[in-house]
């Protein structure tokens, strides 16, 4: 079985650690779309009773990332291009908002670890890692917003698709217009410019989603999820 092996018995609450491992393997792509979760066979795998697997499967179908079929049980949820599309359309409204909102709020210690995010993000060569330094600058961004709903509503659409969009990355010249984008986003935050962070932050989803459908269009079977891949938008 493709998720990291934690003995949960031995920590303060096993669901937690079920729930953390199950969630990471299926947005990295080590479970793949439509991969049954067998409850018995999970508690095996983690050395726990089926009461914090299936407290776990239950947040998880919560979040969107698992379902539960009649005469099937838990399997891992798929996202359709269409889909995809409605959510990064729905994260671009949301995150557009609230970065405006924040660029006043933004403190100077938030704008510095910003920075620190940025440049870690444009360091980075392993795909794996993506996905988690592009969430680090955007949250940091975001986090003096006072939105708090805001925020959370767009950390659940960006759970239910980050494993969809990171091969976007591994087109020609998109990590480079990617870590360009960050850095014309914070400029603007640095600069207290609501309108225009607003602007930069929905081109930068809604562009990514685009690059995303493109090359989905032309390649269909090259974009399903993988083990080395998180996604970054």
């Amino acid at each position: 079985m493709k998720i990291v092996k934690v003995d949960a018995s031995a920590a303060p609450s096993a669901a937690d650690v079920v729930f953390e491992s199950i969630r990471r393997a299926v947005i990295t792509g080590d479970l793949p779309d439509g991969h049954a979760l067998r409850q018995e066979e999970l508690a095996r795998h983690f050395n726990t009773s089926r009461i914090p697997v299936r407290e776990a499967l239950t947040r998880l179908e919560q979040h969107g990332l698992v379902q539960i079929k009649r005469h099937h049980g838990y399997t891992v949820a798929g996202q359709t291009r269409e889909q995809i599309g409605e959510i990064c359309r729905f994260r671009a409204l949301l995150e557009a908002e609230i970065v405006a909102q924040a660029v006043a709020r933004m403190s100077d210690a938030a704008l510095a670890q910003a920075k620190r995010c940025c440049e870690a993000f444009a360091r980075e060569r392993d795909p794996v890692r993506w996905g988690d330094l592009n969430r680090d600058f955007h949250y940091t961004l975001y986090r003096e917003s006072n939105m708090p709903y805001h925020v959370e509503a767009v950390y659940n659409a960006l759970e239910k698709t980050e494993r969809y969009l990171v091969d976007q990355l591994r087109i020609a010249h998109s990590m480079t217009r990617a870590r360009a984008e960050h850095k014309a986003i914070l400029e603007a935050c640095i600069a207290r410019d609501a309108k225009t962070a607003a602007r930069l932050t929905r081109e930068h989803i809604l562009g990514a989603y685009e690059r995303f459908a493109e090359y989905r269009d032309k390649h269909p079977q090259a974009l399903k999820p993988r083990a080395d891949a998180s996604a970054a938008s």
